[in-house]
């Protein structure tokens, strides 16, 4: 499928590919906020989301002849951003908590989800402190719109994980949000 029709920042990248540089500066800034912002999530440092959002607008920049218009901009770019991302991780070589090792406190408490205050700044706060396996799965599955097969193949990880990862990382962020930042 070719996007070149629906992507708004289509005309912007044929002349990135044709070696404007002001059409690159125009990309970079259409895009940088917001990739930093899915690096963040992803590693959780926010020195590294800076270093992998510039690597990756370096890859971009340089493979750009190579982008088709299979999908938006974006989209592609957000690939590797992630990609990027998760190689951090692994080269840390962070244990990411997949199994039952971090077992939650079973608490008679019923959390009512309607009753509970979303601010967007708790929210975040309340992320930063899950365990990475958690964030990682829930910032992949419910920010960046990944399902759990493609966030399988990305962490090297079964679907029933992933699954089960986000089940436990939505419990833990209410469980913190309830408790732990009042």
């Amino acid at each position: 499928m070719n996007t070149k029709g629906t992507d708004i920042h289509a005309k912007t990248v044929e002349k990135a590919q044709h070696g404007s540089q002001k059409a690159i500066k125009q990309l970079y800034d259409a895009y940088a906020k917001a990739m930093l912002n899915i690096s963040y999530r992803i590693v959780n440092n926010i020195g590294e989301a800076e270093d992998i959002t510039q690597e990756a607008f370096c890859e971009a920049f340089n493979k750009i002849d190579s982008f088709r218009f299979e999908s938006t901009f974006g989209a592609w770019l957000k690939r590797i951003v992630v990609n990027r991302s998760i190689n951090e991780l692994k080269r840390r070589k962070v244990d990411l908590v997949y199994t039952e090792e971090h077992k939650l406190e079973d608490s008679d408490t019923e959390y009512n989800e309607d009753e509970i205050t979303y601010k967007v700044e708790k929210v975040k706060s309340a992320m930063s402190l899950l365990p990475e396996g958690y964030r990682v799965v829930f910032s992949l599955y419910l920010i960046e719109g990944y399902d759990h097969n493609e966030i399988a193949e990305i962490l090297d990880i079964s679907v029933s994980t992933s699954k089960s990862q986000l089940a436990r990382a939505k419990k833990k962020l209410i469980e913190i949000i309830q408790v732990g930042l009042n």
